[in-house]
Order: structure tokens, then sequence, then C-alpha cells
């Protein structure tokens, strides 16, 4: 039985471990907890298995999780003790590792392995919401250092095969990235950019939306958004996986003064 094409994603990660957190942190997450917790009902089929491309983790090949058993990565600070002892136990797939590896290379990119690498909270803190029983196997893939988008999109247009093998590409990362710039004052300059970047990430031509969105730095308040823009890498990656189908944004918010999206492709 064929196996239906499962889109691809752009997911707004949110703050450190928020999922595990309660009071005020928490229920400024709440709009983007219920559109986590809604996404996998609005799949084709539930996946075999996830590949995550988080913004928290850079190497200089594109780098693929092998562990069976990933452990975690507390790549955050200044949080309550609990949140370093925190687990999200799902299991990771070598064989889908390899896969990756595979198509990375034969696309004339390069690729490495990792067997230590533990989820960092770019994917936890998104899967917590969507499988909180941690039961669809996860591997992780590494941006590549230098952020070239150009070398992004080529990624996600050599990973597009596994959306027709069950398995959902995500995305993981910030429309809005800047840690220095928050509160309500943020909000007008953020709007503008999330209405620039939106327009271009939806643009109908699927070849113009990817030369759109790789020349992101020429949109309005774009260095205000992401001083460095690993937290937009992963954008480049769904979007290119998507190939030629519809981009919609499925989900805006405002968080900290920030305004931040989430889109779906194909």
């Amino acid at each position: 039985m064929q196996n239906p094409r499962l889109p691809t994603f752009f997911l707004s990660h949110g703050g450190g471990p928020w999922p595990f957190m309660d009071g005020d942190y928490r229920r400024a997450h709440a709009q983007l907890e219920a559109s986590l917790q809604a996404l996998p009902a609005t799949l084709p089929a539930r996946p075999k298995a996830i590949l995550m491309i988080s913004a928290h983790w850079e190497e200089a090949a594109f780098t693929v999780m092998t562990s069976p058993a990933p452990g975690m990565l507390y790549d955050y600070g200044g949080f309550p003790a609990h949140t370093y002892e925190v687990v999200y136990p799902a299991p990771g797939d070598p064989v889908l590792a390899e896969r990756v590896v595979a198509l990375i290379q034969a696309a004339g990119l390069p690729a490495a392995r990792d067997e230590k690498r533990g989820f960092d909270h770019g994917a936890f803190c998104t899967l917590v919401p969507m499988y909180p029983d941690a039961d669809v196997p996860v591997v992780q893939l590494s941006l590549k250092r230098g952020l070239n988008p150009a070398e992004h999109l080529a990624l996600g247009r050599a990973l597009a095969p596994l959306r027709d093998e069950g398995v959902l590409i995500v995305g993981s990362g910030m429309s809005f990235h800047n840690l220095r710039a928050r509160g309500p004052q943020v909000t007008p300059i953020a709007d503008a950019w999330d209405d620039a970047l939106t327009d271009a990430v939806t643009d109908a031509d699927p070849a113009r939306r990817a030369a759109r969105v790789a020349a992101w730095d020429q949109l309005p308040h774009a260095h205000f958004a992401h001083p460095r823009e690993e937290h937009l890498l992963p954008l480049m990656v769904a979007l290119g996986a998507g190939g030629e189908g519809p981009a919609v944004r499925d989900y805006r918010d405002h968080v900290m003064g920030w305004t931040v999206s989430g889109y779906r492709f194909g």
C-alpha cells in the first residue's frame, strides 16, 4: 500500500523548555501549544518517523543523528532545575538516518553522522505537544555552518523523497528571533517583517518563492528580526522539501512582543 505524501512544516518552537513549565511563561505559549497539539490530526496519515531540522545544531557538514535511543541536550540556561531533568524518550531510527545520509550525498552535499547527539530543545519542545507519548521515531539533522540559504534549499530538495516514505519533515526555528528586542514596542516592526516574510513564503510560484526566501536579508527589517539567521534556516529546508505544492501560513501569534509564524508546504 502506497504511503500518502506528507506535507513539510516550519514550526516556531517557542522559548526554552516552555512545555515543561507552568504559570505565565507557559500561558504565553498557549496558542503555539494548541497549534502543535492540533497538527497531527491535519496529516493524511500517521508518520512512520520524523526528520527534525533544528536551529540549535550546526556542523561543518549536514550531520545526522544515528543513535537508536537519543538522549537529551539541555541547551538553555536560567530555567527551573526540573527542566534539566525532563526526558523525551522517542526512539531514534538508524535505518532512516542512513537513508538521509544517502540522499544528501547523492545530491552532492556533504554529510556526516553523529551517534552521540541528543535531542535539543528545538526538537523536543515541538515534539512534546505533537506526540506526547514519544511513540514516533525521531532523527535530527543539523544545519550546515555558514548558513547558506541555497545549500539549505538544496538539502530540502534532496530530502523530498522521504515525504512519500512516511517521513514527516519538520524545520524547527523561529520566524522572528532577536533576543535583545522584546516587548510591545517591538511588535510593529515584527509585524512588518512577518508580513514581508509571509508574502515571500506563500508566493504561488514555487521557483519565485524559493528565490525570494533565499534573499530573506533583502526583506524589510530582516537583520532586526534575525541578527543571526540560524533560526530562519530550517525554513529553507522545509520549503525546499515542499516542492511544487502550495505554501500556507498555518500559525501566527505574538510572544514577548515578537510576531511569530509557522508554515506548511504541500
